[in-house]
């Protein structure tokens, strides 16, 4: 009882303190240390004070609610409810759960696993493997809090097409070859043991141990990833970003996804840097794709990978994925 009176009372005071954090930023930077109007520095400095709390608040909110909705949708009655479902709606399905069911793109490659051993079809698999790590909940709040709903529902309904029609290909192409014989031998567990119905004290429990699990590891992340775009912010002129990631530079859409398929990092350190690259002049499709090339495509998931697929299908998969993103990169620059 006393812990949901308190969980109510924070919010007023979370709306309160949030509201306050760009005038606190300016008055340390302006009022406090004095620096100089419009210079690089101030700039700068401005920019990381008032992004780190309010980035930070914004993922402990989130992430909170997030971890009660984890508590619906374990790994089992995942793996239950795409059993049996056609290769299309069974597509569909999977990418919307791995919406809801915010794993890393390393942690959904067991249940990946277990769902290929069940007999879900592998391009359904897929569906699950891609949209889970690329559609995330630090990803989603940092969208939001940044650049605002418009560009957050984007980023969800793009990643969601890619997940839906990536594994839709890799279905019809009939890859079931290219997967390690071992994986078809070893037999699912079944009968996996119910989940027991949990209260909502022990729901909002699991909600603030996913905020101490997850904004525990990625804030560090987060800081360095502000730094870098406070840095982009305060010193790199327009003209230089626009050159090789603006609209005019054609070639900036698959040079991004190239950087970005190999490189590892997640939402929390690469969403800030994004930020600051879109208002020094790079355009939102370049930066759209590289910013779902590193979340989507990382080099820890293609090694794990390695250990229960062969090396062509893993180079499909990854062909695939990125040309979907190359496809919504392309498309952004051409609409917005």
């Amino acid at each position: 009882m006393f812990k949901r009176i308190g969980l109510v009372l924070l919010v007023p005071v979370w709306i309160a303190v949030f509201a306050l954090l760009k005038k606190a930023a300016d008055g340390v930077i302006l009022g406090l240390i004095k620096l100089p109007a419009g210079a690089p520095l101030t700039e700068a400095l401005r920019f990381f004070l008032y992004e780190v709390p309010k980035v930070l608040m914004l993922l402990v909110l989130i992430v909170f609610v997030v971890g009660i909705i984890r508590t619906f949708f374990s790994p089992e009655r995942t793996r239950r409810a795409l059993e049996g479902k056609s290769l299309f709606s069974g597509n569909v399905l999977a990418a919307g759960l791995g919406i809801v069911t915010p794993f890393c793109s390393c942690s959904a490659i067991p249940l990946f696993l277990g769902f290929v051993e069940s007999g879900i079809p592998l391009g359904v698999t897929f569906s699950f493997l891609i949209s889970a790590p690329m559609i995330n909940e630090v990803a989603l709040v940092l969208l939001l809090g940044l650049f605002g709903w418009k560009t957050a529902l984007l980023y969800v309904s793009t990643g969601l097409v890619i997940a839906i029609a990536a594994g839709w290909t890799i279905g019809r192409l009939k890859l079931e070859r290219f997967v390690e014989p071992w994986v078809y031998e070893t037999k699912a567990q079944a009968g996996a043991s119910e989940e027991s119905r949990l209260s909502w004290a022990d729901r909002v429990a699991a909600g603030l141990d996913a905020v101490k699990s997850i904004v525990g590891r990625v804030w560090p992340y987060i800081i360095a990833g502000i730094a870098v775009g406070s840095a982009v912010h305060g010193y790199v002129p327009e003209n230089f970003m626009a050159s090789f990631m603006g609209k005019s530079a054609w070639w900036s859409v698959p040079l991004a996804v190239l950087i970005g398929v190999p490189l590892y990092s997640n939402a929390a350190g690469i969403i800030p840097i994004i930020q600051s690259l879109l208002e020094k002049g790079a355009s939102l499709g370049t930066a759209l794709a590289f910013m779902m090339s590193v979340i989507g495509l990382s080099l820890p998931e293609t090694i794990i990978l390695k250990k229960v697929l062969k090396l062509p299908l893993i180079l499909i998969f990854v062909g695939i994925v990125a040309a979907g993103i190359m496809i919504v990169g392309f498309l952004f620059n051409l609409v917005f």
